[in-house]
């Protein structure tokens, strides 16, 4: 007959819990804390101390209850202050708010030297908080006061200076895939790359699509054809939309067979504009295959931003390219089809129709 030790072990290994212990799952924190009976202290799921043995751990839902119990905080994880991660979150704002002040994107040594930490630290929590690495934060960071210089008064020479490009040329070499079009167009409102646009009919609904000389620029999934107008128009408020010519229903035609067999691998070509941060995202869904799905956890270990879930849930919200970007193969943790732009019965259909059971 098992002892009492043995059953309290037993029950404490089939607890999920456990297996967070065990991994020292930072992800856990927040959702518990344990005690160990022989040393008298409660600790987070990571907390990096010897691991207890089963028998000798209790779970608590708050550090009021495991201090009921009888137990302290262990001064090495310290459950009771900030974790890790917030206290990585704080240095990591600290830094953007530091790079979007600056003239000079600053260097990673200077980054690095204003936190206290080595460049290669820096750059890893950087990366793992916000999703994308100090350069590529810099960069976007330039590209807003860029637009902003640029709906100013003053030239678009000043406008790049004022921005903190060091050089015309290098800017220029970086403008169309900033903007999306040459400085003068974007400071004209982009009257001179006008959009085309059609919306054609599907089982799953109205279908908008639009296309610049580039590629399509937006898929639309909706009920209602004169909203989805709505919605393009307040995509792009300056740019002039221009009802298609017969040459482009076929492209709207590809776009339709698209949503009805989103097994078949898309040949449209693409005008995909977005932060850094979000093109990787939706680069990332693109090689996700038909017929299979990630979690946004999973999506976010996937561009090496495992921290970032939540950021990655927003690009994904923020995907102008319906199933072109395959959104829809992105599911909640415990496999809910739920978040989606377009709506869960159309993020449910094509699914269905991929085989994902």
């Amino acid at each position: 007959m098992p002892s009492p030790s043995q059953l309290r072990a037993a029950t404490v290994e089939r607890d999920p819990r456990w297996a967070a212990i065990l991994a020292r799952d930072a992800g856990a924190n927040g959702r518990f804390l344990y005690s160990v009976r022989t040393t008298g202290v409660y600790c987070r799921p990571s907390c990096g101390s010897r691991r207890p043995r089963p028998e000798n751990v209790a779970f608590h839902e708050s550090s009021q209850n495991a201090r009921a119990a009888g137990f302290r905080a262990c001064k090495r994880c310290d459950p009771d202050g900030p974790t890790r991660e917030q206290r990585q979150a704080a240095v990591v704002e600290d830094l953007c708010r530091w790079i979007e002040r600056s003239d000079e994107p600053p260097s990673l040594q200077q980054l690095a030297n204003h936190a206290g930490l080595s460049p290669s630290y820096t750059h890893r929590m950087f990366k793992a908080v916000t999703g994308v690495t100090p350069r590529a934060y810099a960069a976007a960071n330039r590209a807003h006061r860029l637009r902003r210089e640029l709906k100013g008064e003053a030239s678009i020479t000043s406008a790049i200076y004022a921005a903190g490009y060091n050089s015309s040329a290098r800017f220029y070499e970086e403008s169309s895939e900033l903007l999306g079009m040459t400085p003068t167009q974007f400071r004209k409102g982009a009257a001179e790359l006008p959009i085309r646009f059609a919306v054609g009919e599907s089982s799953l609904g109205s279908v908008l699509v639009a296309a610049t000389a580039r590629g399509v620029c937006a898929i639309l999934l909706g009920d209602d054809p004169e909203a989805l107008v709505h919605e393009l128009e307040r995509q792009f408020p300056a740019t002039e939309l221009v009802g298609a010519d017969p040459a482009f229903e076929e492209l709207v035609a590809n776009v339709v067979g698209l949503v009805e067999d989103p097994t078949v691998p898309s040949t449209v070509s693409l005008d995909i504009r977005g932060t850094a941060f979000q093109r990787r995202v939706w680069d990332a869904l693109r090689k996700v295959p038909a017929g299979e799905t990630v979690s946004y956890s999973e999506l976010a270990r996937i561009i090496g931003a495992p921290r970032a879930a939540r950021a990655v849930a927003q690009a994904c919200a923020r995907n102008p390219l319906a199933v072109a970007i395959p959104c829809h193969r992105v599911v909640c943790a415990n496999g809910s089809r739920s978040g989606y732009r377009w709506g869960v019965e159309r993020k449910s259909a094509l699914l269905d129709r991929e085989g994902k059971e």
